[in-house]
């Protein structure tokens, strides 16, 4: 997949997500929904942050409950996102919000994430994966695996990417296919 590289364009990049958000989140949320699709490198996101603060361009305008900064995009932010937006292709734009919202529709509905593992005791191994809302299972899967490494790596993803899981499955056992091919399942 290709990196957006240009600062510039990074910036536009994550003031764009961030102005679609429409509400402040913590730096690592937002480290969190711009790594969604890897058009942007890590290295590249902390620098632009910081950059970004002291342009101006997004601002912090209170704390979570973990006494945390939180960063909107500032009215300078908003112009520069809208009028300089078109430098980045629609699509790339539309599929990583589209992928930050899913991110932070689980986050926001406190959706938990158990992943378990245990010996099937011929070198083979068992992996448990469960979502939670609220006490109420929304997925839960018992996988036999052929290794340690293969179950390590299983819970590994569903741990980073519990929502890319779910709306596969989805996609899958409902029969829309277009979910292998990267197109919106809903």
């Amino acid at each position: 997949m290709p990196h957006i590289g240009n600062m510039n364009q990074v910036k536009i990049f994550v003031l764009y997500l961030m102005k679609n958000i429409h509400y402040p989140l913590d730096y690592v949320t937002i480290n969190d929904i711009v790594m969604q699709t890897d058009f942007i490198l890590y290295l590249d996101f902390a620098v632009a942050f910081h950059e970004m603060l002291d342009l101006g361009l997004i601002e912090e305008v209170g704390k979570n409950d973990k006494d945390e900064p939180l960063y909107a995009v500032t009215k300078r932010g908003i112009v520069v996102a809208e009028e300089l937006g078109g430098e980045i292709l629609p699509s790339i734009l539309d599929k990583s919000l589209s992928a930050a919202l899913r991110y932070l529709d689980f986050k926001q509905r406190k959706v938990t994430v158990e992943c378990d593992t245990e010996s099937a005791g011929d070198r083979s191994y068992y992996v448990t994966l469960t979502l939670k809302e609220d006490g109420k299972v929304l997925l839960s899967t018992k996988l036999a695996v052929d290794s340690e490494y293969r179950a390590r790596q299983m819970r590994e993803t569903f741990r980073d990417r519990p929502e890319v899981i779910y709306r596969g499955m989805i996609a899958l056992l409902s029969g829309n296919v277009d979910y292998l091919f990267d197109k919106p399942v809903f």
